[in-house]
């Protein structure tokens, strides 16, 4: 059984992805966004060349991934698309993922807070990281989500 402390961290550009590593990434986001939480939405949605893409990885088994957005002028550095592969859950991964997320933020961004669009049942997940909700609750994709921003670390 592998736990959260037998990874390892990969951070690269899309570009810089094998075919069959991007493949693998790509397939994973499908299979938990679109078809485990039943929400058709356009997964692919051209954002990828923009964003740094964080993966946890055991051998050549993809554990986790997040993607990491660089600030605009409408935001904050942010982490999203934030998906533990449904054969490594139950292994605190998803606290690994973000950590490592937040730490890779602080380390390209420093000084900066983080933003997240958090689906609203994991405020408490999040809260846990160091995120505090910043706006009432909205639906994405028909799923309820709350805003949250961690401040920046000192």
């Amino acid at each position: 059984m592998t736990t959260a402390s037998t990874y390892i961290v990969d951070v690269r550009r899309l570009e810089e992805f094998s075919a069959l590593d991007l493949y693998a990434m790509l397939k994973m986001r499908v299979d938990v966004f679109v078809v485990e939480q039943t929400c058709p939405y356009p997964e692919l949605d051209g954002n990828d060349p923009d964003c740094l893409h964080l993966r946890l990885m055991d051998g050549d088994d993809l554990l986790a991934c997040a993607r990491l957005w660089r600030p605009t002028p409408d935001h904050l550095p942010r982490i999203g698309r934030v998906a533990v592969s449904p054969n490594h859950r139950g292994k605190r991964l998803g606290d690994a993922l973000m950590r490592e997320a937040i730490t890779e933020c602080e380390k390209a961004y420093p000084g900066e807070a983080i933003e997240i669009s958090a689906q609203a049942h994991l405020q408490k997940f999040y809260g846990s990281l160091g995120f505090e909700r910043t706006s009432e609750e909205y639906l994405e994709d028909g799923i309820p989500h709350v805003d949250m921003v961690r401040p920046p670390a000192i």
